[in-house]
């Protein structure tokens, strides 16, 4: 198979996972006691200065990877501060292109940071979640976000959420899950017409794979 060929995604799972209320309810009612790292208390204070510094609405590029999503909406919303987060170093040292004034990448692992924005009542005018590793085998449903406990935390941040990926099943698990958290969510086939948002988006176009992309207003 050609290198610039992107294989579909492999799953030994067809429907959504049979336990997804039962593990939400779960994470309602268990306390999620995880301690959060300094390295990611440090990052959060970073953002934080870097958001008031600006003094512009908030989008949050959760998952950024190589920040190139983040550059893109930086430039699609120039009133806006849009800042990309991911935990891998090495990711966010390949950053595609010089970064607008009004963007910033942060490296932080997203289960501390999420905790600590919700805690702070950060409230991102558009959330971005892009191309997030699914994690298709269905015994690692608990690591998908939607089936994590920190997804409480993502939708106490509020906001339009915007969610794309390539695997079907994902964003069909996640608006059930949004449902059952009261949030309706809208899912649509993805068809591109602006420059695609990431390297994945760009890769899995091109590979002909069926994109996907849910949409929710959080109050």
């Amino acid at each position: 198979m050609p290198a610039s060929v992107s294989r579909q995604v492999i799953s030994n799972q067809t429907q959504p996972y049979e336990k997804l209320t039962e593990v939400l309810q779960r994470h309602q009612t268990v306390p999620f006691q995880k301690p959060i790292a300094d390295f990611n208390r440090q990052a959060f204070e970073e953002a934080q200065v870097l958001l008031a510094n600006h003094g512009g609405p908030l989008i949050l590029d959760s998952c950024c990877g190589v920040g190139q999503s983040t550059r893109l909406l930086a430039k699609r919303y120039p009133k806006h501060f849009v800042l990309g987060v991911d935990r891998s170093a090495d990711r966010l040292e390949r950053k595609l292109g010089k970064l607008p004034e009004n963007a910033a990448l942060i490296r932080a692992d997203l289960v501390d940071f999420w905790r600590l924005a919700a805690a702070a009542a950060w409230r991102p005018e558009y959330h971005f979640l892009l191309y997030p590793n699914p994690s298709p085998k269905k015994k690692d449903f608990k690591l998908r976000w939607h089936g994590h406990p920190v997804f409480k935390d993502m939708l106490a941040l509020g906001g339009r959420l915007e969610c794309r990926t390539n695997w079907q099943l994902y964003v069909v698990e996640m608006q059930q899950a949004l449902k059952f958290m009261g949030v309706v969510a809208d899912l649509q086939p993805l068809h591109l017409v602006d420059e695609p948002l990431t390297p994945f988006e760009r890769k899995y176009a091109n590979s002909g794979h069926d994109l996907w992309q849910l949409t929710a207003q959080i109050n």
